[in-house]
Order: structure tokens, then sequence, then C-alpha cells
């Protein structure tokens, strides 16, 4: 290929991605297929294809064009994401390429773009490309460009049609769980500060357990939530109770009178028949910070370097619901740490550690903090090692998990302007965004 014929190439690139801004705004979530085939063709891509993970991220799923089922064509096959080179873009967030069939003179190669809403993964793009485009700088920056607004409308799209969600699903959702995942946010979030990444299972029967968190200038502030029972009446529960933190939260209650705000929205609606444990966090991101409360809940660890140092203990209130007449200003046992740059803080639920094996073995605390730091110090980015954990306490029960099992990881990063994108941790996947 000629100078010429890569400044064309380049250029087909960016008129690709004009295209897509341009039909997104006037698009529904089922037309996406179509565009981004025919905005790969301006650079002559071909094969263009989305693939988006299941709620479980064992395979990318295709999500076809219509026209490709009106033309009688066999539907796609879902791809491995342990399996597959499309897996490896996936997991690594970073593209790959494999060998295609020449045209003519040129060389083609298959291109595989990761989908990214940020940091968190939403699957694959594939497209069938001259592999001369991936030695022009510019064209190189102009695709991965072309993958971030794939993403972005990914995720924009699936706020207006059910499209997008049904293919991601690999088998019918319980109700409960249809209100629990409706209460997410985003699994993964990266800054200069702070990393956060979540898992949450069984994905299409879980009723009990949510987290959430949120991260504005200097605080980030999140929390796990692990409700009474199973079923509707759990998730009813737990949906109360993560929209009182969100009111409270975002009302700028304080910790405790936070909880207080809690207690009092589960006494009025169910009395003194359902409770919440929870643990209710705020991380000073400038200054590394921790303060936290629990309510009845697991004691969260803190991991540094590559070991486990310790629980991060402190005197639990009763869970919330049985606090009776508790108000706000009450006085509660807070705790405290100085977490060190690349400290990492994990919550989680009972169902995570005492989630039991076919003989009997508990998953436990230990062996949780050696994967987390086995997979973090092999360089994966935060939310694959939380994929490989949550996969991991699946195999260790058999994939029949007997309780809801929730876990929420969080990395301090050091403060504001501590570091450059040179330095910045692999693991957060930032790194990644910009390689290939």
């Amino acid at each position: 290929m000629t100078h010429d014929d890569d400044a064309s190439a380049s250029r087909g690139v960016e008129r690709a991605v004009e295209h897509l801004l341009r039909a997104s705004h006037v698009a529904s979530a089922d037309e996406l297929p179509g565009l981004v085939v025919v905005a790969a063709a301006l650079f002559g891509g071909t094969d263009a294809r989305l693939y988006l993970a299941d709620l479980q991220q064992r395979v990318l799923v295709p999500f076809d064009t219509p026209a490709h089922h009106d033309h009688g064509q066999a539907p796609l096959e879902a791809l491995g994401v342990d399996s597959t080179v499309a897996g490896r873009a996936f997991q690594q967030m970073l593209w790959h390429t494999q060998s295609a069939a020449p045209q003519g003179e040129r060389e083609r190669v298959r291109l595989w773009l990761p989908l990214l809403d940020g940091t968190e993964r939403l699957g694959v793009l594939g497209v069938t490309l001259a592999a001369a485009l991936l030695d022009d700088e510019i064209g190189v920056r102009r695709l991965r460009q072309l993958g971030s607004v794939v993403g972005e409308v990914v995720t924009t799209k699936t706020l207006y049609g059910d499209s997008i969600v049904r293919a991601r699903r690999r088998r019918p959702m319980t109700l409960a769980a249809e209100i629990q995942w409706s209460l997410l946010p985003p699994l993964t979030f990266v800054n200069q500060c702070v990393t956060i990444a979540g898992g949450v299972e069984p994905a299409y029967e879980v009723a009990g357990d949510s987290l959430d968190y949120a991260v504005d200038a200097g605080v980030a502030r999140f929390a796990v939530f692990d409700g009474m029972g199973h079923g509707i009446v759990s998730a009813q529960l737990i949906s109360l109770v993560v929209a009182a933190y969100r009111n409270a939260r975002r009302a700028g209650e304080s910790l405790t009178d936070t909880a207080a705000h809690i207690e009092s929205a589960v006494n009025d609606v169910f009395r003194v028949e359902s409770f919440a444990t929870g643990l209710l966090c705020e991380l000073d991101t400038t200054r590394g910070l921790l303060t936290w409360l629990s309510a009845g809940h697991q004691e969260p660890v803190l991991l540094r370097g590559s070991r486990l140092v310790r629980a991060l203990d402190v005197e639990p209130m009763l869970p919330l619901g049985l606090n009776q007449g508790l108000v706000r200003g009450f006085s509660a046992a807070l705790g405290t740490e100085q977490l060190e740059p690349g400290d990492l803080v994990v919550l989680y639920t009972d169902g995570v550690t005492e989630a039991r094996s076919p003989t009997g073995d508990f998953f436990g605390q230990e062996r949780l903090a050696e994967l987390l730091t086995r997979n973090l110090a092999a360089g994966l980015p935060a939310p694959e090692t939380m994929r490989r954990v949550v996969h991991a306490l699946l195999d260790h029960q058999a994939g029949d998990l007997d309780d809801d099992a929730t876990l929420l990881m969080v990395e301090w990063h050091g403060p504001p302007g501590s570091h450059d994108d040179s330095t910045f941790p692999s693991r957060t996947g930032r790194r990644a965004l910009h390689a290939g």
C-alpha cells in the first residue's frame, strides 16, 4: 500500500467515526450492527460484526443485523472469552489480529477491537481490513476511536430498547435478579486516583446482594449490602436500601446519618420483619484515608503488594432494620485506615467466603486474597481479575452457589498528579487503552 493509499484508508476510518456519530443520533439499538457494517465499508473493512459479553463474561455473543437473518445466513456462533483471539482482546482490553484471506495482492487481517464504556468492557468489534492500515499510526489511532465510539453508542442505546440486553442473556432471568441488575452501577470505574471493580453472582438469580459507588471530587463513596432471605422480597428490601443509601449520599450525609436514613426507610416499609447487613465506606482520594461503618457485615480486607495484610475490623452496629429508634447524629464506631498507593480494599458478602466445594471446603478469605493478588500481579486489568475470581468462586462450588455472592475491589493509586500514563498501573486497564 502506497503512502497515498495509507492516507486514504486513514481518512476512511475518520469518515467511519463521523458516520457513526451522526447516524447513531436517530438510530435504535437493533440498527447499530447495520451502522457498523456501513461505517467499516468506508475504509475497506468487511465482515464487520459486533459481539457482546454475556452477563457472566464467559462468551462473546454475536449481535447480528436483522438482514443477516433475513437473507437466510446461518447464525453466527458465540466466541469463548477464554479460548479465542476475540476473547483475548476482551480480556486484555487490547486489539488483536488474525490472518485473513488476501484480497488481490493486499494482505488482509481480522482485527478485534475491545468495546469499552470508559473502562467497562462490553464486548468486541471484529472487522477484516488491509494489514497495512495497522502500520499507519494515524490509522491505528482512528481505529481505536472507532472502537470507543461503538462502545459509547452500545451503552447509550441499551437505555432505549431491549435488543442489547436480550443479546447478553444466555438464559431467563428471575424477577428478583431483574430488579437487582437494574440497580447496579457500571461494574468497573477508573480515574487517576482510584480503580473500582465489582462482581455479582449468580447473575440470573441474584436477589439479596447489591453494591453501589460514586466517585466525586476528592472522594469515592462505596457500599456493599446483603439482604435477609431470598427471592422477590429480598430484592425489594435491597432496592429500598440502595435507594435510601443513594438518597442520603447525594444529600451529603455522613456515614452515620446515611445509616440512620437507611434504617428509617427499612423500618417504615418492612417494620421489624426484614434487615440487611452492609458496609458503608468513604475514601479520601487525595490523602488515601479510608473510613467505614459496618452494619453487621463481614469485615473488608486490606491487600498490599502481593499479600493479605489484615481484615479491617470495627465494632459493628446491628444490621440495618434492627436498630430501633436510630436517629441522625447517633454515635457509631467508625473505622479508619491510612492507605498506601497501590493498596486494595476488598468488600464481599458471606456468599463469597462461605461458598463450599462439593467436599465441604470453604472458599475462604485466604483463597480470595491469593486469587486477587496473583491475577493483578500478572498485569491483568482489574475487570479481568474480577471476572477470573468470580469464575473461580463458581467453579469452587461446581457452578451452583447456595447464596448470593458479591465482591467489590477498590484500589487507591495515590494522590492526583502523583503519576502519569507512562507509569500508571497496567492493571487499571487505562494503559491498555493506549496499546495494541
